[in-house]
């Protein structure tokens, strides 16, 4: 899976090794029950960007990772 700014949290969160990363990296959304009921509209990038994460360098160890 190649994991850009636009891949759909969702998508990521049907991998358990993207979950465990994301985890890793802040990502608030993961961890919250109400989120998982929208993932599918968010992207990756919005959420980096909304909580101030380096989006770039996520989805450089997504990519290298998964």
């Amino acid at each position: 899976m190649k994991v850009t700014s636009k891949t759909k949290l969702d998508k990521l969160l049907r991998n358990k090794k993207a979950e465990k990363i994301l985890m890793e990296q802040g990502l608030p959304c993961v961890s919250c029950p109400y989120a998982r009921y929208e993932t599918g509209e968010f992207e990756l990038g919005e959420v980096c960007k909304r909580y101030g994460l380096d989006a770039k360098k996520i989805i450089e160890i997504l990519n290298k990772n998964l």
